[in-house]
C-alpha cells in the first residue's frame, strides 16, 4: 500500500506541475515522517505529525526553511494524494527566516567566471548570471530558447510552471555562441558531455547538477572569495547589481519571475 501511495503522490504533483526538484523535496518529507512514526502511511494519525514537526523543531533544530519544506510535502500528500481534515494542517505556520542573502559584487562575479576553465561551465555560469536564472532554469535551456536577435532567452516552465522572457546581454550571447560551436547539439544548450567531454553533440539529458556545482565550487576557492557561494547567489547578485543600476523593481521582478514583487523586494535591503 506504502508504495502505492507515493506512486500516486508522484503522479498528483506531476500533474499539478510541480519540478522535479520539488517532487523529490516533497516524497523525501512524507518518507521521513513514515520513518519517524514507523508506521504504514495509512495508520499514520494527526497526533503523529504534530509529534514530528515538533521533534524536527525542537529535537533536531531544523532552520525555518527546512521546516517550510517539510511542512509543504506532507501537507500537499494529505490534501491531494490521501485525504485527511486535519487541523494541524491549518494551524502550523512556519515563518520565512528573516536574513539577507549572500550577494557578490561586480568584481567578485568577474573572478568566479574567469577562475573556470572549462568553456561549457563558464558559458553556463555567465548565462545564468546575466540573465538572473534559477540552476534547473539553466540546465534545462533549448538551443530553440535562445533569440539571438531579439537578444532575449525564453525561459520555460520555470517555478510555478510560468514561462518568461529575459533579456539577454551580447557578451553572453557570445560566450553561447563559442560554447555551441563545440557541441552543436540539436536540443541541448548545455548537454552532457559524458565521459571524455566528446559526447555532446548527441547526448539526450542536459549537463548534471553535481557537474556544474563541483564547476562553482572549484572556481570560488580558485578565485580566493570566501563567501559562502552556490549557483543561487548569481541570481541574488544579478538582482542586486540590477536595482544598484536603477532598473525599476518592477522590471527585476519580471526578469526573475517572482509571483509577487514582495519576493523581489528584499533586494533593496542590501
Amino acid at each position: 500500500m506504502n508504495d502505492e501511495l507515493y506512486d500516486r503522490y508522484v503522479a498528483d504533483l506531476r500533474l499539478k506541475s510541480y519540478q522535479k526538484r520539488s517532487v523529490q523535496s516533497y516524497m523525501r518529507s512524507v518518507r521521513q515522517l513514515q520513518n519517524f512514526t514507523n508506521k504504514a502511511l495509512e495508520d499514520i494519525t494527526e497526533e503523529d505529525v504534530r509529534e514530528y514537526w515538533l521533534y524536527c523543531k525542537e529535537d533536531l533544530g531544523w532552520g525555518a526553511a527546512t521546516l517550510r519544506i517539510s511542512y509543504s510535502g506532507i501537507k500537499l500528500f494529505y490534501s491531494l494524494t490521501f485525504k485527511r481534515d486535519w487541523e494541524v494542517l491549518r494551524s502550523v505556520k512556519f515563518e520565512r527566516d528573516q536574513t539577507l542573502p549572500v550577494v557578490l559584487n561586480i568584481d567578485e562575479v568577474r573572478a568566479i567566471l574567469g577562475a573556470i576553465p572549462n568553456l561549457q561551465n563558464r558559458a553556463f555560469y555567465t548565462v545564468m548570471y546575466a540573465c538572473g536564472l534559477r540552476l534547473g532554469e539553466a540546465i534545462n535551456l533549448q538551443v530553440a530558447d535562445v533569440d539571438g536577435k531579439r537578444k532575449f532567452i525564453h525561459v520555460r516552465h520555470g517555478k510555478g510552471a510560468k514561462d518568461r522572457l529575459v533579456p539577454v546581454a551580447d557578451s553572453a550571447l557570445d560566450v553561447l555562441r563559442d560554447f555551441y560551436k563545440t557541441h552543436r547539439n540539436p536540443t541541448w544548450l548545455f548537454p552532457a558531455l559524458g565521459k571524455g567531454g566528446t559526447g555532446g553533440p548527441t547526448a539526450e539529458q542536459p549537463v548534471s547538477e553535481t557537474t556544474v556545482h563541483g564547476a562553482l565550487h572549484r572556481a570560488v576557492v580558485k578565485a580566493g572569495i570566501r563567501k559562502t557561494v552556490v549557483p543561487h547567489t548569481l541570481r541574488h547578485s544579478y538582482a542586486t547589481h540590477m536595482l544598484e543600476a536603477g532598473v525599476p523593481v518592477r522590471h527585476v521582478q519580471e526578469c526573475l519571475g517572482h509571483e509577487t514583487l514582495a519576493s523581489t523586494m528584499i533586494y533593496l535591503h542590501i
